[in-house]
């Protein structure tokens, strides 16, 4: 039986954990080839491992890759032509999330913000439409958040930022469409996902990280906090040709906070 992803080369970046890793592991048991990116390369090493592990040698590859940086995108879309033999979908993953009101944020944060979550995307598109194209029907993917459709008084940069990831994939969808590239670019927005990041706000709250999940499963009509496979099951769709009719659409994956 044909996996769903058969033939799909796959460059995932932030790939060294969390939705990142998730993405490339389910991914590849789909049938594509991945190419895991992330400025941590042991961690993004040890994702292409993983997968190896289960799905064979030669399934993943990994490198360490600033997604900030035009000539290391440069670089990556390289890798990808080199270990995978071409590029036909992009899971931009990698993003970050900085504290303060409008307030309290500094401006260095807000750059930071934006170069990670929204000139990396553009950067990273630039770069590696031109050999997607050569291996067109392609998908890219990127990874925005609910935060970027529903406001919050506190992370006015998370906000902004993922707002941008929202609209630019618009823009991109449009672009490849009107060029009749045969490549469709959708965002995902997920809400709270059980991920290493959890870890980091339940010590920065200097909570247990069960009553952080009780907390955050309270604010979710569905009453629980998702799973990095609730993401990567979505990712796989839009990766894959059952999505072909889909483009410029936001996939939101948020328990139902966004029907309220």
């Amino acid at each position: 039986m044909t996996k769903r992803c058969e033939g799909k080369l796959a460059l995932v970046t932030g790939g060294a954990q969390g939705l990142g890793r998730a993405h490339c592991i389910r991914l590849a048991q789909e049938g594509a080839r991945v190419l895991a990116t992330d400025i941590n390369g042991d961690g993004a090493a040890e994702t292409a491992a993983i997968v190896n592990a289960e799905m064979g040698a030669g399934t993943a590859f990994s490198i360490a890759h600033d997604v900030t940086d035009p000539a290391q995108w440069e670089a990556a879309v390289d890798a990808a032509r080199e270990h995978l033999g071409g590029l036909n979908v992009l899971v931009n993953n990698a993003g970050i999330g900085v504290p303060g009101n409008i307030e309290d944020c500094t401006f260095a944060d807000w750059q930071r913000c934006f170069d990670i979550n929204v000139n990396s995307i553009f950067h990273g598109c630039q770069k590696a439409l031109p050999l997607m194209r050569e291996h067109a029907p392609g998908s890219i993917i990127n990874i925005s958040s609910i935060a970027g459709l529903i406001a919050s008084d506190t992370m006015p940069a998370y906000n902004a930022s993922k707002a941008s990831v929202w609209m630019l994939s618009k823009s991109i969808a449009l672009h490849c469409a009107k060029k009749n590239m045969q490549i469709r670019c959708n965002s995902v927005h997920p809400t709270f996902v059980d991920t290493p990041i959890l870890d980091g706000t339940a010590r920065a709250h200097q909570l247990d990280k069960d009553v952080l999940m009780g907390k955050l499963a309270r604010q979710i009509p569905l009453k629980f906090v998702g799973e990095p496979n609730d993401i990567a099951n979505a990712v796989v769709y839009l990766a894959s040709d059952e999505s072909r009719f889909m483009t410029g659409a936001e996939l939101k994956l948020d328990g139902g906070i966004s029907a309220m």
